[in-house]
C-alpha cells in the first residue's frame, strides 16, 4: 500500500510509451568515430616518448608493495624467533602488581539544573551531574598503592512540562 495514495498515477505513468530521439541525434549517434581508451581515460594514456617509463612504473608499484609486505613478513618472523629463544615464556612471567586489595567508590559531588536555547530558539532542560570515580589497588606483599581519581560530568536532557 502506497502511504501518499498515488496507485491511479504509478499505474498511468506504466502505461506510457517513452517518445522516440530525435532523427539528426541518432545520425550523428551512427557517425560518431569510436572513442579510443586513450580519449576516453586522458589521465591513463602516458605522453609521448614516456611509453618504457609508464610500464616501467606499472610493474615497479606492485612490486614495491610486494616487497614491502615480503620484509614485515620477514621482520615479524625473525622477533617471533627471538621471543621464543629468549626461554621466558608468557606464562612464566610473573606479573608486576598482583591486587590483593581492590576498592571502587563513585561520589556524587554535585548536582544541578541549567536551561539552554537550541538553534531554533526552542527551550531545553538539561540535569548536569558531577560524579567522582576512584580506584584503588593495593599489594600488600610489594607494598605499592595505585590510586587513580576520574572526575566525570553526566549531562541528560529533560523536558519542559508545559501546563
Amino acid at each position: 500500500m502506497n502511504e501518499f495514495g498515488n496507485e491511479p498515477l504509478e499505474a498511468e505513468l506504466q502505461q506510457l510509451k517513452p517518445a522516440a530521439p530525435p532523427e539528426d541525434f541518432m545520425a550523428r549517434l551512427a557517425n560518431a568515430p569510436l572513442a579510443t581508451r586513450a580519449a576516453l581515460m586522458p589521465w591513463f594514456s602516458a605522453p609521448a616518448g614516456t611509453g618504457g617509463v609508464s610500464r616501467l612504473l606499472r610493474w615497479l608499484a606492485p612490486a614495491t608493495a610486494a616487497g614491502a609486505l615480503l620484509a614485515v613478513v620477514l621482520i615479524r618472523q625473525l622477533n617471533a624467533t627471538a621471543d621464543k629463544s629468549s626461554g621466558a615464556r608468557p606464562s612464566e612471567i610473573e606479573p608486576m602488581v598482583r591486587a590483593d586489595n581492590v576498592e571502587i567508590d563513585r561520589q556524587l559531588v554535585a548536582t544541578f539544573d541549567t536551561v539552554a536555547q537550541l538553534p531554533d530558539g526552542e527551550p531545553v532542560r538539561f540535569r548536569c551531574s558531577e560524579w567522582l570515580d576512584d580506584v584503588v589497588l593495593r599489594d600488600s606483599t610489594r607494598g605499592i598503592l595505585i590510586e587513580h581519581r576520574m572526575p566525570l560530568l553526566e549531562i541528560v536532557p529533560v523536558g519542559f512540562e508545559v501546563y
